[in-house]
């Protein structure tokens, strides 16, 4: 384990999120601590550890508490931002061009027992305003976001808006409750942290759990299953896992990363005790979110709540496994286009067919996949004239053909485009058929062929 970077002002580091091109955001949650009155920040740095820019989040009210609670990128490589303020919101960030927009809000539900309602509403018994903290994309591009105080999971739709409340459980109720989120390995069941179960809803005092919860076929929530519970007072917080299942979880509490098995048994500790973390010269200081880059775990240390400035930084922790890829969608229409150029006559195509392909964002497309002569072909989708449509013929008559072109764009998202073509009818051959049952006419052998003339006339051999 090592300093990955430390970590300026305004301070609080808690989210950590590896974006398309490698590089490393770190997002600042201040909420009372670090420089409480100055905008929140996102730093970012390359792959070891040198500052990279950053960006100041606008449109905070610096007389409330704020923070930035969570980091997630689309296929786009564009950056969505949990700001937990006065308006609780998400903020899309452009790293490229710096540009912000809001992208969803989130709204104070109240109690289900006081509204006398089942939907929209909390299962908690005392009524606490809204507080998302981390989010996952699904497949489809819906963001799901834990609430930390209002025991329940949010569900922003593709291409953002107002949130509604997608799944809530007396079981989360807790002053910190849903922590962590991500989507696992089969990408239909989310694994979500909970820092304080309710003990009056079977929970242990002073405990957290990590929590399994399937995305059911129409969309809404399946059951939820406890994976693994935690000691006293040890805070589950963020955590990443591995393409191997193991669960990488911060203990904001017991100031630790505990790994977790598939089968949600405790494997280690790290630091192994509080003798060899207060060794360090920078000790574990509540550890808050995890991500992986490479085989690496990289976990900020947000020293909450004691606010240490000199323990503000990023840790290194090596794993020796790769981590499970996060899935990125693409959110909204492609900006993208095929065109098919070739050898073209008045309705149709002779020939070779070629695709080109595109659109404003055809620098984002990394690569463009297709099928030719019954094989899978990827080629780079940002390069001209890209060979991607087969020019497959029916003898004798025109025939329409549909392309089909999956292009991968550099964030991780997937486009599929496709475009309808005529394929001129095949010309018929000129070589003349033996007529049926006709004897075919013997070829005479080399010596028995007419001697070379030149000039009009025969050459006879010398007397």
């Amino acid at each position: 384990m090592r300093i990955f970077t430390k970590v300026g002002r305004p301070g609080q580091p808690e989210p950590v999120a590896i974006g398309p091109d490698g590089r490393v955001y770190v997002g600042t949650n201040q909420q009372q601590r670090g420089d409480a009155r100055a905008p929140s920040r996102i730093f970012r740095f390359d792959r070891i550890g040198r500052p990279a820019g950053d960006f100041e989040l606008r449109g905070q009210n610096l007389e409330e508490d704020h923070g930035i609670q969570g980091l997630a990128f689309d296929g786009r490589g564009l950056l969505y931002v949990l700001d937990r303020a006065a308006r609780d919101r998400v903020v899309v960030l452009n790293p490229r061009t710096g540009a912000q927009r809001d992208y969803a809000e989130f709204p104070d539900v109240p109690s289900c027992g006081t509204a006398g309602r089942t939907t929209d509403c909390s299962a908690s018994t005392v009524d606490r305003g809204a507080a998302p903290n981390f989010g996952a994309f699904a497949p489809d591009g819906t963001l799901y976001v834990t609430d930390i105080e209002q025991a329940l999971i949010w569900r922003v739709p593709p291409g953002g808006g107002r949130a509604q409340v997608w799944f809530t459980d007396r079981r989360l109720e807790s002053p910190f409750g849903p922590n962590g989120i991500q989507l696992m390995g089969d990408r239909r069941t989310l694994m979500f942290a909970v820092t304080g179960t309710n003990p009056s809803a079977g929970g242990a005092p002073g405990s957290g759990a990590l929590y399994k919860l399937p995305i059911a076929a129409g969309g809404g929530p399946g059951e939820l299953q406890e994976h693994w519970r935690s000691r006293p007072l040890d805070g589950p917080d963020g955590f990443a896992l591995a393409r191997s299942g193991r669960a990488y979880l911060a203990l904001a509490g017991s100031s630790q990363l505990v790994v977790i098995t598939p089968e949600g048994d405790e494997q280690a500790r790290v630091p192994a005790s509080q003798l060899e973390n207060d060794r360090r010269d920078v000790p574990f200081d509540g550890p808050a979110s995890v991500a992986f880059l490479g085989r690496s775990a990289l976990v900020s240390n947000q020293s909450f709540p004691r606010g240490e400035q000199a323990n503000w930084a990023v840790f290194d922790v090596f794993t020796g496994e790769d981590g499970l890829p996060l899935y990125r969608p693409l959110i909204g229409r492609a900006r993208l286009r095929l065109v098919l150029s070739g050898r073209r006559g008045r309705r149709c195509f002779h020939g070779r067919i070629r695709a080109t392909v595109r659109g404003p964002e055809r620098r984002l497309a990394a690569r463009a996949e297709f099928r030719r002569g019954g094989r899978r072909v990827a080629r780079d989708a940002r390069r001209p004239l890209s060979k991607i449509v087969d020019n497959g013929r029916h003898a004798g008559r025109s025939h329409t053909h549909v392309a089909r072109v999956r292009v991968r764009y550099s964030g991780g998202g997937l486009a599929v485009l496709k475009k309808r073509y005529r394929v001129c009818a095949s010309r018929p051959s000129r070589s003349r058929p033996s007529a049926a049952g006709a004897r075919a006419r013997p070829r005479r052998p080399w010596s028995a062929r007419p001697r070379a003339r030149r000039r009009g006339r025969a050459r006879t051999p010398a007397a």
